[in-house]
């Protein structure tokens, strides 16, 4: 009895050390990574086990060759469990961050579709309001000066296009986020597709006495979906003018670099905060009341049109990033070339 507890002493002291040396161990790298933790507890016990096992060994005074195959024993041991538990070890910190993120990413989807839910339920209420006291006006002839039914008459249509707009947006975002988005991919000229878009905008940007300047030349041709490219377009023009102050300039330029085209929408906005640029293309974000449209504007899209612009992009397998320029900000898409 007393040989074995001298056993079980010497097995534990040894292994103790080697456990003692790998809390100090995992302790100096607690914000490592979860695979760097699992790889050092791995290695601390089957550390632990052998250096036990050849304490004993050598206390028990065994012949040079019995220790030869103790020893290689414990080492083949020591690698094999080495091995196999690096290997699952990897995999479950992989399974593990991976669900880290999916909840995140749940939590993230599930934030946005209530600040949509709230954005949607603003942008649809007011002029819902709006068009309900027209109609009741109009019917029960409260108003009856033909100057002002017409103008009732215009708002009420005006209205109408401006909620249709919405619902496209949101049916379009719908599509994105479903996977549901089906792109025939041709060769576009971008040229063209500017030209169309500034066609569109530049009734709103005359009516705000903003400037709008496109280069003449230099326009490539990519590959995308003409339809989902011409709204990328004429979202980021009209996002542009919408916030650029009056007698602002907007500028779109376009180029070629390597294997890619790359389309430039830059505006005199004064700047977007800092804090808020990484959620620009955030849905229904629309950061600081200074820069949340009003009426008139072009039909506002319930902070819809970047989103929309982000999800199109990335669907056509191109990125789209802003920047913060001396005098406003510079919206930056990058396509694959036809």
């Amino acid at each position: 009895m007393r040989d074995v507890l001298l056993i079980f002493a010497i097995a534990l002291g040894a292994a103790l050390g080697i456990g003692l040396a790998g809390a100090v161990l995992l302790r100096a790298l607690r914000r490592s990574s979860i695979t760097v933790h699992l790889n050092v507890l791995l290695t601390t016990t089957v550390v632990a086990v052998a250096v036990g096992v050849m304490a004993v060994a050598e206390a028990m005074f065994l012949s040079a060759h019995d220790l030869e195959v103790v020893l290689i024993t414990v080492a083949a041991a020591a690698v094999v469990s080495l091995a196999v538990g690096g290997h699952f070890g990897r995999r479950l910190a992989r399974a593990a961050v991976w669900r880290d993120q999916a909840r995140e990413r749940e939590r993230q989807l599930e934030k946005g579709r209530r600040d949509l839910v709230a954005w949607v339920s603003h942008d649809l209420r007011t002029p819902l309001a709006g068009l309900r006291a027209m109609a009741e006006a109009l019917e029960d002839r409260v108003v009856r000066d033909p100057d002002t039914v017409d103008e009732y008459h215009r708002r009420i249509r005006v209205e109408t296009d401006r909620m249709t707009r919405l619902v496209d947006d949101l049916f379009e975002l719908s599509r994105i986020n479903a996977g549901a988005l089906r792109l025939s991919l041709t060769a576009v000229p971008l040229g063209e597709v500017v030209s169309d878009a500034l066609a569109s905008t530049i009734p709103l940007a005359d009516a705000r006495r903003i400037k709008l300047i496109a280069s003449e030349s230099g326009w490539p041709t990519v590959a995308a979906s003409e339809p989902e490219l011409a709204r990328v377009v004429a979202n980021l023009l009209l996002n542009a003018v919408r916030y650029t102050p009056a007698d602002g300039t907007v500028r779109i330029e376009a180029g070629r670099e390597d294997d890619h085209a790359w389309l430039s929408v830059a505006d005199t906005c004064g700047g977007i905060p800092p804090a808020d640029l990484p959620r620009v293309f955030d849905i229904a974000f629309r950061g600081e009341p200074a820069r949340t449209p009003g009426p008139g504007d072009g039909g506002a899209s319930g902070g819809l049109g970047l989103a929309i612009v982000h999800g199109l992009v990335e669907a056509h397998g191109g990125r789209v990033e802003v920047r913060n320029t001396s005098d406003g900000c510079q919206f930056m898409v990058r396509l694959a070339t036809a």
